[in-house]
């Protein structure tokens, strides 16, 4: 039996792949560690608005903010409150101080809060590691107001109704702003100054103004060199 020779075949030259064709390996997103936390100057809000911390606040926008959300603007505006120029917020101490875990990355519950608040206007983007934020909430939009149960907008209805100016009016508000003054000097805080005239049962837009004063009139005096 005659054996039929097999050809030899030249081993394949192997050319080097343009790096152009290379697909290069996915880099991961740098994890920030820090966010830079500046004010958001608005003129309007920052005159009609309502601290992030207050009664108004935690009654009709914490439903439509979400809680995390909602802690996370008060968190906000007591660090602007120290270190009014902006400061540097720790991404991790932060949400783990929020029950949110320290998990990192785009779809983390922390980095969700905090599209959530650029989502709803109350920060935005100002460069890839600084977030610009409100120091007041504007009254609530009738659009999100529409959203929240009958007895919340009935209350919110009562809530924003004038009071008409009238001698006792004026009565009630010099009263509510000595008292507010006394909150201050006990070292209480401004949300917690209008929370106590409300349930002293002043009516919250008058508790929301005295409240505003009472600080505005201290950081004036205190500025003048004057015991308040």
């Amino acid at each position: 039996m005659s054996v039929v020779p097999v050809p030899s075949v030249p081993a394949p030259t192997l050319r080097p792949v343009p790096d152009h064709l290379v697909e290069a390996a996915p880099v991961p997103a740098p994890v920030i560690e820090s966010i830079r936390i500046v004010g958001w100057p608005d003129p309007v809000i920052d005159r009609l608005g309502y601290d992030p911390r207050s009664l108004y606040v935690e009654t009709f926008w914490l439903g439509i903010l979400g809680p995390t959300c909602t802690w996370l603007m008060r968190r906000f505006a007591a660090g602007l409150d120290d270190n009014p120029d902006g400061f540097d917020l720790d991404r991790a101490d932060t949400a783990r101080a929020l029950g949110l875990g320290d998990r990192a990355g785009r779809q983390s519950p922390f980095r969700r809060a905090l599209s959530r608040c650029v989502t709803f206007e109350m920060a935005r983007p100002v460069g890839p590691t600084t977030l610009a934020v409100r120091r007041r909430i504007p009254p609530m939009p009738r659009r999100h107001l529409q959203r929240l149960p009958d007895s919340l907008q009935h209350r919110h209805a009562q809530w924003m109704t004038p009071v008409r100016s009238s001698p006792a009016l004026e009565e009630a508000r010099r009263n509510a702003r000595r008292l507010a003054l006394a909150l201050l000097a006990s070292d209480n805080t401004r949300p917690e100054v209008e929370l106590q005239l409300v349930r002293w049962q002043v009516h919250p837009a008058l508790a929301h103004e005295a409240a505003q004063w009472a600080w505005a009139y201290r950081a004036h005096e205190a500025r003048a060199g004057r015991p308040a």
